[in-house]
């Protein structure tokens, strides 16, 4: 059977402490599908609950051709925000790669859901690879090597910057910075301007600085399994 590349994606529709809207960032989603399908993997979308994922209103102010294409196409809808698969009927064995996105509901259940962090480390343990986009970089931040250890320690990762979160004036709405959380575990961060797409590899480990860099990230996976021959 080919193996597939899983997409991960929030259930989370707001905010904790306000009434603010959050969810899926519609386009860290679509511009790695794109790029992945372009290339002739196939894919599956999961999220933690499974089933319906919101999408933060804020991202289709930014939409552009590839979100509508996606978007308005009724099939994609269904299985990538409808009806996604839910994390505990996952088998690792499937895929060859996992892909984090982000919009910041992905704060609140991606760090501790242990049947998450147990699909991811065991895609990277049979030599599969670990990606994330933005805030998606939360799904990295828990998980353990084979002896226990961060597997993001001594790393080079990103992920979106704490100035980028004070330009967007969430800092007090998030319950924690993802770049203050990637240093804390130990990481090697790193990061450019703020918005501007950014993307690093270390080894099997792949990450995107911020909603431009999702298509960048499927650049550089898709690279890297065609190397590996898969």
């Amino acid at each position: 059977m080919t193996k597939k590349i899983l997409i991960i994606e929030t259930n989370t529709p707001k905010y904790d402490e306000t009434d603010r809207a959050t969810g899926l960032w519609l386009g860290e989603t679509t511009h790695f599908y794109e790029e992945i399908i372009s290339a002739g993997y196939e894919v599956d979308f999961a999220s933690p609950q499974g089933g319906y994922v919101p999408i933060d209103p804020e991202s289709f102010k930014y939409a552009n051709a590839i979100d509508w294409k996606w978007y308005t196409n009724r099939n994609f809808r269904e299985v990538a925000l409808s009806n996604t698969k839910k994390i505990t009927d996952l088998n690792a064995e499937d895929y060859r790669a996992i892909y984090f996105t982000g919009g910041h509901g992905v704060l609140w259940d991606y760090p501790e859901d242990k049947a998450l962090m147990k699909v991811a480390e065991e895609i990277y343990d049979a030599g599969g690879f670990i990606t994330s986009v933005c805030h998606g970089a939360a799904g990295l931040l828990n998980l353990k090597d084979e002896v226990g250890e961060y597997l993001i320690k001594d790393k080079i990762v990103t992920g979106f910057t704490n100035e980028e979160e004070e330009l967007n004036g969430t800092t007090v709405a998030v319950p924690f910075l993802t770049e203050t959380e990637l240093n804390q575990r130990g990481a090697r961060y790193k990061k450019d301007s703020a918005f501007k797409a950014f993307v690093v590899r270390d080894g099997r480990i792949i990450t995107g600085q911020n909603p431009q860099s999702p298509q960048k990230v499927a650049e550089l996976l898709v690279a890297e399994l065609r190397k590996l021959n898969q």
